[in-house]
């Protein structure tokens, strides 16, 4: 009985945190279009949140075109088919691979550092002095911050493609002599725009998505500065949940407009 009970507690948070999310979603298409637009901010957070974050996305894009070339180029000999691993690697990379690996190091990056920064202005009183200034606290710390979000992860993502294609041709070099221009060939007969326009379309969701969870965790974090921890942690944890989701539903979506 106790696990039970347990189990319909888990359930109950879980949807209320859907639900809550969901008003807080809506409040911030309420505001981002109304002034002030408070750009110079945005284009800080952009920075802040997306140039600081090159390093360890170029590391997660070399890693994941040069894995994926190693693990595949045996499988593909067996077959005879080597000479398809630029293809098959590029195809990878920019329709899944590539878009949703960087959202998640996106998310667990900047969903957390979000929501830890709001957390402890909640907990300090910050927010609450903001409106006691008459300064609208969503509009200058959720809705600026989304918006950073949602308009950098696609050009961190673009970026990232370039670099495991780069990590796939440095991989299929140790194993294969290789031109440069051969290799630039095949990727580009293997690729189109259906794979590259939806790929790169559905980053704008993950960044809103990581920005929007990472800024309600931390707007209504709660018990002191334990709360810190706890909003950075589940910030992470429900941006990435929500990636993976809306990634799956996103991925049904292209595949049926395409077919039609």
């Amino acid at each position: 009985m106790k696990k039970t009970s347990k189990n319909k507690s888990s359930l109950y948070i879980f949807f209320d945190t859907i639900g809550n999310l969901s008003n807080f979603t809506m409040q911030f298409f309420k505001d981002f279009l109304l002034p002030p637009y408070e750009i110079d901010v945005i284009k800080k957070h952009m920075y802040d949140l997306g140039v600081k974050t090159f390093p360890i996305v170029s590391v997660t894009g070399f890693i994941i075109g040069f894995v994926l070339a190693l693990q595949s180029e045996p499988v593909l000999r067996r077959f005879g088919a080597e000479a398809f691993l630029p293809a098959m690697v590029s195809i990878s990379v920019v329709r899944e691979l590539g878009p949703v690996l960087t959202a998640i190091i996106f998310a667990g990056r900047v969903s957390s550092g979000i929501g830890a920064e709001i957390a402890s202005m909640r907990i300090t009183e910050q927010i609450d002095a903001m409106e006691l200034s008459a300064i609208d606290p969503y509009k200058y710390l959720v809705v600026t911050r989304v918006i950073a979000t949602t308009l950098i992860l696609p050009l961190l993502t673009m970026y990232v493609i370039i670099i495991a294609l780069i990590g796939c041709y440095i991989a299929i070099l140790l194993s294969t002599p290789t031109s440069v221009v051969y290799y630039i060939t095949a990727v580009q007969e293997a690729l189109t725009f259906q794979d590259l326009i939806p790929g790169v379309a559905k980053t704008f969701v993950f960044g809103f998505i990581v920005g929007i969870v990472g800024s309600f965790k931390g707007y209504y974090a709660t018990k002191g500065t334990e709360g810190v921890g706890i909003a950075s942690t589940s910030a992470v944890v429900l941006s990435s949940l929500l990636i993976l989701i809306f990634d799956a539903i996103l991925v049904k979506i292209t595949l049926v407009v395409w077919a039609m």
